[in-house]
């Protein structure tokens, strides 16, 4: 369950390129046997590439498609969009709920609802929620810019909570990890999140297998990847 190789995805894709068609089919294959990566998580990392790479279309229904077959929620996919928008930023997380409403709509799927965030968690002033933001990440993001350090505690505390209906450490430390290997931040926050996926559970063959995952999406990105990680796991 990867990109655009449910049935129906690769017959609409067949119709527009037959000999495409098969070349994304025998990717996906592929891909969908790495064994390391729950259904879930490998729904996680097509939806957000999609994102990241203005995927929207049929490569986008397809992977939602494909995650509704295997128990992935829309409600988990909008969890998704919110948690990574920290990264990709608001306005492409944006077209994301954007497109999963239309889809909804199609599919006959209810809109389903959210509990709203507490003031605290909204809120950058004294009254605010403290930052869960790690002392480290902290230190070095305020001799950047205190202003900067302050957007991270807010982005931080609005993604704070991991109970039902949200995404697990190890979810978001693999989702984040991607984002930099779609943008080729393989640096600092590379690491960071690197950690992350580390210290939700997740071993380092798991993130090998999240890079082996992303390879398609961009071979080329995720060999600049593969050539950062040694560094970071060591």
């Amino acid at each position: 369950m990867t990109t655009t190789e449910t049935p129906a995805g690769l017959e609409r894709l067949a119709e527009l390129d037959p000999v495409f068609a098969q070349m994304t089919g025998a990717t996906a294959k592929y891909v969908r046997a790495i064994p390391e990566l729950t259904d879930r998580e490998k729904t996680f990392l097509c939806v957000t590439a999609d994102v990241c790479q203005a995927s929207l279309g049929l490569a986008f229904a397809a992977h939602v498609r494909a995650g509704l077959a295997a128990g992935v929620s829309t409600a988990d996919v909008r969890e998704l969009l919110r948690f990574v928008s920290y990264d990709c930023g608001y306005h492409a997380a944006t077209a994301g709920i954007e497109r999963l409403a239309e889809l909804e709509t199609q599919l006959g799927l209810p809109r389903p609802a959210a509990e709203p965030l507490a003031a605290e968690l909204l809120s950058t002033g004294p009254e605010a929620a403290p930052s869960p933001l790690p002392d480290q990440v902290r230190a070095r993001l305020t001799e950047l810019d205190p202003h900067f350090t302050g957007y991270f505690d807010l982005q931080s505390r609005m993604r704070t909570g991991h109970g039902p209906g949200t995404l697990t450490e190890r979810e978001r430390g693999l989702v984040s990890l991607s984002v930099d290997v779609h943008y080729q931040t393989l640096a600092d926050t590379f690491r960071t999140h690197v950690g992350r996926a580390l210290r939700g559970g997740a071993s380092p063959e798991d993130v090998r297998a999240a890079l082996r995952f992303n390879a398609q999406f961009g071979v080329t990105r995720a060999w600049h990847a593969w050539e950062a990680l040694p560094g970071i796991l060591a």
